[in-house]
């Protein structure tokens, strides 16, 4: 399996995925304000040529788009290529993509989880560098109090909670009684 990329349509808007012999080595949400979505695919990935993708590419895209339609997909099948990742950030990772969809975590959660509330900050660094939105779900991430929080993706916060609601993560029921959004 060569370096290829292809765009896809969801719920959310048109998506990418780019991958190589060992994975998925990014994913694309939508763009909000315009723009090429081939090139910024490519740009992000150079010698990755839109393709048709193989396989294990077309089940992850399949995934991804039940869980963007609101099935109860957790994408731990899907293989990301994430041989470059840091320990802290490889670490972070693994605990966002075990946040079952339609649940949350917060920043100080998951710093409490590698042992040390003082990473909290890290946390969120390693969250807003993640390349595989959607797979890795940072946007089930939230600030303390069940504050929505930041999200570096297009579209920013409103992306983040469209994916939320989609997954019933808003819900009254799974909001905190008084935390604000």
């Amino acid at each position: 399996m060569s370096d290829g990329f292809a765009l896809f349509d969801t719920a959310i808007g048109l998506c990418g995925v780019a991958w190589n012999a060992r994975g998925l080595t990014g994913i694309m949400l939508p763009l909000t304000e315009g723009g090429d979505p081939h090139a910024r695919i490519a740009r992000r990935h150079p010698g990755a040529v839109e393709a048709e993708p193989p396989p294990a590419v077309a089940a992850a895209i399949e995934g991804m788009q039940a869980l963007l339609r609101g099935e109860k997909r957790d994408l731990l099948e899907v293989r990301l290529d994430d041989g470059e990742l840091g320990p802290l950030a490889a670490q972070v990772y693994a605990i966002s993509r075990a946040i079952p969809p339609g649940q949350t975590l917060t920043y100080g959660d998951i710093a409490r989880r590698l042992g040390d509330l003082g990473l909290s900050r890290a946390v969120g660094q390693a969250l807003g560098a993640n390349p595989w939105p959607i797979v890795v779900p940072c946007h089930r991430i939230l600030a303390a109090g069940g504050r929505k929080g930041g999200f570096s993706a297009p579209g920013g916060a409103d992306t983040k909670l469209r994916m939320l609601e989609i997954e019933g993560a808003l819900a009254p029921e799974t909001l905190p009684l008084f935390g604000a959004r």
